[in-house]
């Protein structure tokens, strides 16, 4: 006796939210990834800056134009800094909120399935019920056709 699940078709719906929400997180990684790749870039650039800048204030001539210079490239990377530190953050947020929402889809799915797994046992059980049933009949009626039988002779 095969039985159909009937919310089969909500169940294929609420995993296909799930693979959505799973790929949506995945692209919110990819994303702080490259935004962290950006903040290291810029770190490195902090870096190479801070060796040009003792490179033009050692002793003997000084170019001031080259300071100035230096002082801007470094005003531009602390507001990139700044700014990468405030997109990291709505990132991180959108990374929790995304997760959530996986994590709510995949409980959805568990509940199908479960209930799909508790309506496939209690098919089971009520298979194994009637199966059990008429195997009794059977012997109860080949019982009674042995006992006439009995009786005949």
């Amino acid at each position: 006796m095969a039985t159909t699940f009937r919310l089969a078709t909500l169940l294929k719906l609420r995993e296909a939210t799930r693979d959505e929400r799973r790929g949506s997180l995945a692209e919110a990684f990819r994303a702080e990834a490259m935004l962290a790749d950006s903040a290291q870039a810029v770190e490195g650039e902090f870096a190479a800056l801070a060796a040009d800048y003792r490179a033009a204030t050692r002793p003997g001539r000084i170019d001031v134009d080259r300071l100035l210079e230096y002082q801007r490239r470094e005003a531009l990377l602390i507001v990139q800094r700044l700014e990468y530190a405030r997109q990291r953050d709505v990132l991180l947020a959108e990374i929790d909120r995304r997760r959530e929402a996986l994590s709510l889809a995949d409980r959805e799915v568990r509940t199908l399935e479960t209930l799909r797994e508790r309506k496939a046992a209690t098919a089971a059980a009520e298979a194994a019920r009637i199966a059990t049933k008429q195997l009794d009949e059977f012997a109860l009626q080949r019982s009674a056709f042995s006992e006439e039988a009995a009786w005949d002779a």
